[in-house]
């Protein structure tokens, strides 16, 4: 067995505790608040929109910001790794918030955390998650997040997750590390690299919350 593959349980706990963490604490409620707040009379078609480009463009900004840190002087790569640790948790917790401010666009609430947990570890593992997801369940792959969220037994979600947490370590992961040792690179080259790979892995992120929900209402209840 190799070192990898040795790894994958503790790789799996790490995982698993910052997507709990991420999960816990997401505000998507307030986050659409503030976006209707912002502007009134805004379509749910709108919303999602600005909530996308608010995503993409703070996920781009956590990869960007650690490239730049491993390029400066007395700083270094060492300080940029662990630097990358944390960035790993503000990436989940942005990604939760954006995900569960659509729901909160579709009328979806999504009270328990095992359930919030669904639905990230399927966003993050993009179109794939929705094959995941329908693999496990027999659902469909589109729009499945309705059914799956309000109408599956809680024993079934905790078995969806499991499956989805090990598909995500398994497979996930491997461009997460590419993306990782990209921000690393020096003379500032990391800064861009880290700026378009995240934004790469939260267009991921995008992808799967679309598939999950399908189009918005037409208004807002």
């Amino acid at each position: 067995m190799n070192a990898a593959r040795r790894d994958r349980p503790g790789r799996r706990r790490t995982l698993e505790r910052l997507v709990d963490q991420a999960v816990q604490r997401s505000a998507g409620e307030d986050k659409l608040a503030a976006v209707r707040r912002e502007n009134p009379g805004i379509t749910p078609a709108e919303a999602i929109k600005r909530l996308e480009k608010q995503y993409l463009r703070s996920s781009a900004r956590l990869g960007g910001a650690v490239g730049a840190a491993a390029a400066y002087p007395g700083v270094g790569t060492l300080a940029a790794t662990g630097l990358t640790g944390a960035q790993t948790a503000a990436f989940l917790s942005a990604s939760a918030n954006h995900v569960m401010a659509v729901a909160a666009v579709h009328g979806v609430a999504v009270d328990d955390v095992e359930r919030r947990r669904t639905l990230l570890l399927a966003a993050l593992l993009g179109e794939d998650g929705a094959r995941a997801v329908s693999g496990q369940l027999g659902l469909g792959t589109l729009y499945w997040a309705r059914a799956a969220i309000t109408r599956l037994p809680l024993g079934t979600v905790k078995m969806v997750n499991k499956a989805l947490t090990r598909r995500l370590v398994r497979f996930g992961l491997t461009r997460a590390a590419a993306v990782s040792l990209g921000r690393l690179a020096p003379f500032g080259v990391g800064a861009a690299i880290g700026y378009q790979g995240t934004k790469m892995l939260g267009k991921n992120v995008v992808a799967g919350t679309r598939e999950a929900f399908g189009p918005p209402p037409a208004s807002f209840d």
